[in-house]
C-alpha cells in the first residue's frame, strides 16, 4: 500500500502533470495540498478516470485540501476546529482500516509578520485536536505541507536561516508536541542520515544548486511505523514532464506492508 503528500501548487495549472504522475507511481492514498479552487471546481471526472475517489475541503483560489484514494474514503473531519479563519487547510478520512489527514499549514511569511503567532495558534490547535480526537494507538497517517523545517539536515543552510521563518525555536516546539502524542516522521525513521528536501524556490536555480528545504512530511503512528517499508522523496517529480511544470514541491511516498 503507498500513501503519498504532495503540495500541488494549484490543481488546475498542475491536473495533467499529477495524472502523468499517478499513472506512472500507482499510489493508492494521495494528500493533496494547496489546491486553489473550490469543492465545485475539483475535477472527480478526470481522476475518477484514472480509478481514484476524492473527499475535498477546497477554498476559491487560495489554500484547498484533498484526499484521493483507490478504495472508498469515508469522511472523519473537515477542517480544523476553531481555525475557519484560517481558510481550508485540513481534512481527515478513514481508508482501508487507516484515519489519513491531509493538512496546508499557515506560511507565517516571517517571524515578524501579524501571521506568525497565527501560525502558531493553527499548530496549537492541531496538537489539541489530535489529542482530543485521535488515539497513537491506532493506525493514522498525517501527511502535508507543514512549512517548518525540524531540524538542521533539513534545510541547505540551517545557520544562514536559524531563527527566521521554518527555522524558530517556537515552530519546532510544536512539532515535537505532535511527536510527543505518538506520531513518528517516517521519512527520518527510515532515512536517519539522508539530507533530502521536498521544496526548493522557483527562482534562482534553486533546484538545479540543491538549496531546498524539507517541508513536506508524512508522520504516522506506532502502527503506521511497523508496517512502514520505506519512504522517499519522488524528486523526479519536481522536474518537467513531457513539457508540464512541475509544482515547487515534490511528493513524499511512504509504502507499507
Amino acid at each position: 500500500m503507498r500513501i503519498a503528500t504532495w503540495n500541488v501548487n494549484g490543481l488546475r495549472a498542475r491536473l495533467d502533470f499529477v495524472v502523468h504522475w499517478l499513472r506512472e507511481r500507482a499510489v493508492d492514498v494521495v494528500a493533496l495540498q494547496e489546491l486553489k479552487l473550490t469543492d465545485e471546481q475539483f475535477p472527480h471526472q478526470e481522476l475518477e478516470a484514472l480509478g481514484y475517489r476524492a473527499v475535498t475541503h477546497g477554498q476559491k483560489a487560495w489554500n484547498g485540501v484533498a484526499l484521493l484514494a483507490r478504495q472508498d474514503l469515508e469522511v472523519t473531519q473537515t477542517g480544523l476546529p476553531g481555525q475557519e479563519d484560517a481558510g481550508a487547510r485540513l481534512i481527515s478520512a478513514q481508508v482501508a482500516g487507516v484515519n489519513v489527514t491531509s493538512i496546508y499549514l499557515p506560511n507565517g511569511k516571517s517571524v515578524d509578520h501579524e501571521d506568525f503567532p497565527g501560525k502558531l495558534a493553527w499548530l496549537d490547535s492541531l496538537i489539541d485536536h489530535f489529542r482530543k480526537h485521535h488515539d497513537p494507538a491506532l493506525p493514522t497517517v498525517l501527511g502535508g505541507d507543514f512549512n517548518l523545517v525540524p531540524e538542521a539536515i533539513d534545510s541547505w543552510n540551517a545557520d544562514k536561516f536559524e531563527g527566521s521563518i521554518f527555522h524558530t525555536d517556537e515552530e519546532r516546539a510544536r512539532w515535537r508536541a505532535l511527536l510527543d502524542w505518538g506520531f513518528h516522521d517516517l521519512f527520518r525513521e527510515t532515512n536517519p542520515d539522508a539530507a533530502e528536501y521536498s521544496w526548493w524556490d522557483y527562482r534562482g536555480g534553486a533546484f538545479h544548486r540543491k538549496q531546498g528545504l524539507r517541508i513536506d512530511f508524512l508522520l504516522g503512528t506506532r502502527p503506521i511505523v511497523e508496517r512502514t517499508r520505506g519512504v522517499w522523496i519522488d524528486r523526479d517529480y519536481r522536474k518537467k514532464k513531457d513539457g508540464l511544470t512541475a509544482s515547487d514541491h515534490a511528493p513524499v511516498i511512504l509504502e507499507l506492508d
